[in-house]
């Protein structure tokens, strides 16, 4: 049962990695800022972004480093989720 919550969390995180990378590459075509699917995107990674942005606003106003941050802050949780749920197994 454990592996398949680890499969999941898993799962989850690595969604959620490639909406912010859809969101990095989106944001350097403007033609996309208003296509349905960058809104879709922008509704699940904004709030995730907000709070980086809130700590380390955009350089300048422009070069926002919240998605560099919220990478490697993904790539810790989800380190430190396996590595509890692994101590279940």
């Amino acid at each position: 049962m454990v592996i398949l919550i680890a499969r999941i969390v898993h799962w989850v995180f690595f969604v959620f990695t490639l909406l912010l990378m859809a969101r990095v590459l989106g944001s350097w075509i403007p033609s996309l800022a208003n296509h349905r699917l960058m809104r879709f995107v922008r509704f699940y990674t904004d709030p995730y972004l907000s709070i980086f942005r809130r700590v380390i606003p955009p350089i300048g106003g422009v070069m926002d480093l919240s998605p560099i941050i919220g990478f490697f802050a993904l790539g810790f949780m989800e380190r430190m989720v396996m590595w509890v749920l692994r101590g279940f197994i």
